[in-house]
């Protein structure tokens, strides 16, 4: 199993849970397989710290981080892991079966990363929106008549193959270890911040029409997330953009 150094390093983030009970089986299953870190993000019911559900993981849930955005809670994460269904869902990011996932797991932890395991409210699960805040989309294989799962039973479900799976020396994990090691990816917040920048460049250059900047502040979510630059790369392009901004509206000042 995953050393509780290790587990240290992965935290289950729940987007809009609605039922109390729900944040509960979560925090137990969490409890059953080693895991401390909850983040809850805008949680519809505001009594959830109470859930009786949480058996013995009373104090995890007690302890649990509230955010009010996705990006707040991921902000210092270098690999974040949506979950959800392909059924009604062409995600525009890369999709791993839940089984496939331990060598990239197994070479964030090896670089330090910290890690997000997200999971989408009960009715719908995660939006496109959430989703590119996500470098890849984890799916559980499951029948297709019927595909959805409960919150509690997809947690308990995916932290079982993270406890048990990552961190083994052998198969998987030794054929990750002979890779060599690759520098960690920038944090959420860093590819937020080069984003965003990117952005108001786009804009000083007339890039497109104000209707179309939701979709492509969407796009360089996940063209950022794909890319999965280091940190010297994000501030390397941080810098050039910068440069390229400053210098349109300078000249933007030259004309008016």
């Amino acid at each position: 199993m995953l050393t509780a150094a290790q587990r240290d390093h992965i935290q289950v983030v729940l987007v809009r849970p609605r039922n109390p009970l729900n944040i509960g089986a979560v925090a137990r299953a969490m409890a059953n397989f080693g895991f401390a870190h909850l983040t809850v993000v805008a949680p519809y019911e505001p009594h959830w710290r109470e859930a009786r559900s949480a058996i013995q993981a009373e104090s995890l849930l007690q302890n649990a981080n509230r955010a009010e955005h996705l990006a707040a809670a991921v902000a210092d994460c270098t690999l974040v892991l949506g979950t959800g269904t392909l059924t009604h869902r062409k995600p525009d990011q890369r999709v791993v079966p839940l089984p496939a996932l331990t060598p990239e797991l197994d070479r964030a932890l090896a670089a330090n990363g910290h890690i997000a395991l997200v999971l989408g409210p009960e009715k719908h699960g995660l939006t496109r929106e959430d989703l590119s805040l996500c470098h890849a989309l984890v799916e559980i294989p499951t029948d297709a008549r019927q595909p959805s799962m409960n919150l509690g039973q997809a947690a308990a479900v995916c932290l079982y193959e993270l406890a048990t799976r990552c961190g083994d020396p052998s198969a998987a994990g030794a054929a990750a270890a002979s890779v060599p090691a690759a520098p960690a990816p920038a944090p959420s917040s860093t590819l937020d911040r080069l984003g965003a920048l990117i952005e108001q460049t786009m804009a000083a250059a007339g890039y497109s029409p104000r209707a179309m900047q939701p979709a492509n502040r969407h796009d360089l979510r996940v063209l950022l997330r794909r890319l999965a630059p280091t940190p010297l790369d994000a501030r390397r392009m941080m810098g050039l953009f910068r440069r390229i901004l400053f210098r349109l509206n300078r000249n933007a000042g030259f004309r008016s």
